[in-house]
């Protein structure tokens, strides 16, 4: 998919680099990185380096919850006290305020979990709320009404303009500090589909809906939307932070120009870091354009701390919601430039969510699992998990300075039909389209969260599951996968499983 990547991404091309530092690549780099990035040709035996998949910084896959905690391979020893650091802050506790732990009040007053591990448990995947939980720790709603032709962006073509609901904001908070209402409770309703697969195999899928009960501020608006988000895992997002956005543009294909079914976008978004658009690489819908600014994003809307990006001491507090917006705060004039974190704290988080490692990958040369790549290339998944990048030549970040890695996304949106929709924009992205999920680390997922949901929802209780939730412009690759012989299927899921 080469094509033609219109307007919006012609702006992003110019513009989304802006966060690195970095070193312009010569004609005989090119040259070997296109040699390198070459899809797979053969699949008797595994192709070379694919056991790291993060290059020099793979680390040992572990068998154990603190296989997505390792920092990266290479990461110099007079820096692994930094990235011990933001671990500490990653795992803080925040507490309300006044406090007499200055360093750590600031909570709320509207709150999703206190730490961002509560929501990335062990750096991996969230999961879907118990059916006896009273809160979804993990798990939230985001939440949005439609916005006009003013809340766009001019600079950005195809931008859907949202606003928050003038109620309840960005997102459900379904905890809140003493004395203040929390906003309300997801609940989640299923319903069972049945699949027929070739062999006379059953597959069951769960179909959920959504809603909030207990609201505290009211009705949600007529128009509002909502948006099902479970934390996703940790792993490598420095190196796809480090990926040259010319690389990720390459795939770029939205009219479908040569004809394969597959329309990659790229979503542009407005940096509040950088005030200005640049390529969205973060989150699930690609809304975020930098690690820092995904970073602080959660901070002000999952835990209500203000920081230097969103200083907002009250969170995602709305004017209806008076008592929130008049509650004390940890800002201390003085101290933390006023902020509950301020930009040591964020860069130190940043720099621990920026080098915790991929695991290296097991198996690559098992005859199951090399027939599982073969099949997953025969089937189309190739066509947006794209396995390969090199990532730039960064003069600052060693750790993530070219580097052969095997993320297994082009980063890009895709339509993944009405099966999987939220209805839902954000930015550029419609609301049938969702950002290409990395796998690396995916076959970890249940020694490191104990469960194995996928999806943005965790509706998918398996990787099987994942696959047959696949419409849109991935239907035809998951009708091939639904015909095909059992025995293709099951080397799918172990290829897979390997990443």
């Amino acid at each position: 998919m080469c094509a033609g990547v219109g307007q919006a991404a012609d702006v992003t091309a110019s513009l989304a680099d802006i966060h690195l530092n970095v070193v312009p690549r010569t004609d005989a780099e090119a040259a070997r990185i296109a040699k390198v990035t070459k899809p797979a040709s053969q699949f008797s035996t595994p192709e070379r380096f694919e056991d790291k998949p993060a290059g020099a910084a793979t680390v040992r896959a572990r068998d154990s919850t603190d296989a997505f905690s390792q920092f990266s391979e290479n990461l110099r020893f007079e820096d692994e006290l930094t990235f011990k650091v933001g671990n500490g802050l990653f795992k803080k506790l925040w507490v309300s305020s006044p406090s007499s732990t200055l360093a750590s009040d600031g909570l709320g007053p509207l709150y999703n979990a206190r730490s961002c591990q509560r929501c990335h448990l062990k750096d991996g995947r969230g999961h879907v709320p118990d059916a006896q939980a009273e809160n979804a720790i993990s798990m939230f709603l985001r939440i949005s009404v439609p916005g006009t032709a003013e809340d766009a962006p001019a600079e950005i073509a195809d931008y859907i303009a949202t606003r928050p609901d003038p109620s309840y904001g960005g997102q459900i908070q379904d905890f809140a500090l003493p004395g203040i209402p929390a906003e309300g409770q997801m609940q989640i309703a299923y319903t069972e589909i049945e699949v027929a697969l070739s062999e006379g195999e059953v597959a069951t899928l769960r179909k959920p809906s959504y809603s909030v009960s207990d609201l505290g501020y009211g009705p949600l608006a007529p128009d509002a939307m909502l948006s099902p988000r479970v934390a996703p895992q940790m792993i490598g997002l420095g190196l796809l932070e480090a990926i040259p956005a010319k690389d990720i543009l390459a795939h770029v294909d939205e009219a479908d120009a040569d004809g394969d079914g597959i329309s990659g976008r790229a979503n542009v978004v407005w940096s509040e870091e950088f005030d200005q658009p640049m390529l969205g690489r973060f989150g699930l819908k690609a809304g975020m354009p930098t690690i820092r600014e995904q970073s602080a994003a959660a901070f002000s809307g999952d835990i209500g701390i203000s920081n230097p990006i969103f200083p907002a001491h009250s969170g995602d507090c709305q004017f209806a919601e008076a008592d929130c917006m008049n509650a004390p705060h940890g800002g201390e004039p003085d101290v933390r430039e006023g902020l509950e974190i301020d930009t040591v704290g964020l860069d130190l988080v940043t720099f621990y969510s920026r080098n915790l490692a991929v695991p290296a990958r097991r198996d690559t040369d098992d005859p199951a699992v090399l027939r599982g790549k073969e099949v997953f290339y025969d089937s189309g998944c190739a066509a947006c998990h794209t396995p390969k990048f090199v990532t730039a030549r960064l003069e600052d970040r060693p750790e993530q300075s070219f580097q052969l890695i095997w993320p297994y996304s082009d980063l890009l949106l895709h339509d993944m039909g009405e099966g999987l929709a939220d209805h839902r924009p954000e930015a550029r992205a419609t609301g049938t389209e969702w950002r290409t999920a990395p796998l690396w680390g995916i076959g970890l997922t249940q020694v490191v969260s104990g469960h194995s949901e996928f999806l943005h929802d965790g509706r998918a209780r398996n990787l099987l599951e994942a696959v047959l939730w696949h419409g849109g412009e991935a239907e035809a690759a998951r009708d091939r996968v639904v015909d095909m012989p059992a025995s293709d299927r099951d080397d799918l899921i172990r290829f897979l499983e390997s990443l």
